[in-house]
């Protein structure tokens, strides 16, 4: 018995450090009925963040009943004051464009899918802001909005 502990302890340790960025920010927002109203905001509060220059992702958490292939979202960058640095549309693909699968990783029918922001924040951003951007009033499917930021 001693010597399969041994074994299965050998054979998780690669696991343990194959995470080997870090994150020096994440936090998502949960939507109570599953869907985003077009005109609910969820910001990201950065005060704490001495640094914002790492690899930024946004994660979007989703459902099968999702009515779309993708996900416009509006992005806007604040400094301390509130004053608007930046303000950015972007699309993010959730399903693929092939073979029509969900993108990510989940079980059941939830899925949560990374994409990396294509541009930089500005450097005096201490708040974020995303909208959904797909014109519909209530948009099924959508359970949660996150940011993730790496060094």
């Amino acid at each position: 018995m001693n010597k399969w502990r041994k074994l299965l302890s050998l054979a998780l340790l690669p696991f343990l450090f194959s995470c080997t960025e870090s994150r020096l920010f994440e936090e998502f927002h949960s939507f109570e009925s599953n869907s985003w109203h077009e005109k609910d905001s969820v910001a990201f509060d950065l005060m704490d963040l001495d640094q914002i220059s790492g690899k930024k992702l946004i994660g979007v958490r989703f459902n099968e009943t999702y009515p779309f292939s993708n996900f416009y979202v509006r992005i806007i960058s604040a400094d301390s004051s509130g004053l608007v640095l930046d303000n950015k549309l972007i699309n993010i693909p959730l399903f693929d464009s092939k073979n029509g699968k969900p993108k990510g990783t989940g079980f059941g029918n939830t899925f949560t899918f990374y994409d990396t922001l294509p541009f930089d924040l500005p450097e005096k951003t201490k708040r974020l802001i995303f909208l959904q951007y797909m014109r519909q009033d209530n948009l099924p499917g959508i359970e949660a909005i996150g940011l993730k930021i790496l060094q």
